[in-house]
């Protein structure tokens, strides 16, 4: 009998500490009107800057956000980012303090809360574990999410927009159902923090690109030019006047590493140019005709 009680003693902490962590991130949790008949959700970034997911924002005109505290308030664009799904908010007179992200990355395993504001009415949440963490992964817009996570925890509509929270109501990251059909995943919080302020200070995200396309292969041990790596990208085309072109690259060149970091595909490639990489140099290194070179590369901006 006594270690029934301590059973249900701990299972009694663990429901209250989940339902203390919603009212933790509640008061940073709003409701996004921008679609005919499915609200979105979203996180106070700063106290006037909302974060939200760039799919449920189908108008710009005649946004309203709906606080915690029952305010209804004007919301105007300021940056959105189609291809992380992310997309920022002004919202004069707001004036809540902003969520936290968690003090460390999301974790297999790890219990998370999926949560939203899909109506008036309040909050909900579901419950759910941190089923996995990966990236890069090539989403249903053609482009290469660097990280995500993915849970189990149940994204009910309207949810899009709104955080995934660890037991203390913290953030571990933003749900989407925008990037990959019919799959929520979660933009980790490191990640959508970084976006979400380039965003707001400039009103796009810079990303950086090459001028080539490429097709994965595969080489034999004794056309690796010494290497272990068992494979990169050949060069099938540089564009005329791209970076590529600019630093060397050829047709035929078989690369098979940037800046040290190997690369074997397409997505590991793209990777690799993300963040603050536009205007940097990079070193590429290619075998060409059975030799390691290395080439100097500007990263240039994709339009």
């Amino acid at each position: 009998m006594e270690e029934q009680n301590q059973g249900l003693e701990l299972l009694a902490a663990l429901s209250r500490q989940m339902a203390d962590a919603v009212d933790h991130i509640s008061p940073a949790l709003v409701l996004i009107n921008s679609r005919p008949r499915l609200p979105g959700s979203g996180i106070v970034f700063s106290p006037e800057v909302v974060l939200t997911a760039e799919h449920v924002l189908e108008r710009e005109e005649d946004l309203t956000v709906l606080t915690y505290d029952g305010r209804t308030l004007q919301g105007r664009l300021i940056g959105r980012d189609v291809t992380s799904d992310l997309a920022v908010l002004r919202v004069p007179g707001l004036n809540l303090a902003p969520a936290l992200p968690a003090s460390e990355p999301a974790r297999v395993g790890q219990l998370t809360l999926a949560v939203g504001r899909p109506s008036a009415e309040g909050p909900m949440a579901s419950i759910g574990i941190v089923s996995a963490v990966g990236g890069p992964l090539r989403t249903g817009r053609g482009a290469v999410l660097e990280k995500y996570i993915r849970t189990d925890a149940t994204p009910y509509p309207g949810f899009s927009g709104g955080p995934l929270i660890d037991v203390e109501g913290n953030v571990l990251g933003m749900l989407t159902t925008g990037l990959v059909p019919n799959v929520a995943l979660g933009i980790p919080a490191a990640a959508a923090w970084h976006i979400a302020d380039l965003l707001a200070r400039q009103g796009f995200v810079k990303r950086g690109y090459l001028g080539i396309s490429t097709q994965p292969v595969r080489l034999p041990p004794h056309q690796r030019a010494g290497r272990a790596q068992e494979g990169g990208l050949l060069v099938v085309g540089v564009q005329e006047g791209s970076p590529a072109a600019k630093g060397g690259l050829l047709l035929g060149d078989l690369v098979v590493s940037l800046d040290g970091q190997p690369v074997s595909d397409p997505d590991s490639l793209q990777a690799l140019l993300v963040g603050d990489r536009v205007g940097t140099e990079a070193k590429v290194e290619v075998i060409r005709g059975g030799e390691l070179k290395t080439l100097t590369i500007t990263i240039g901006q994709r339009q």
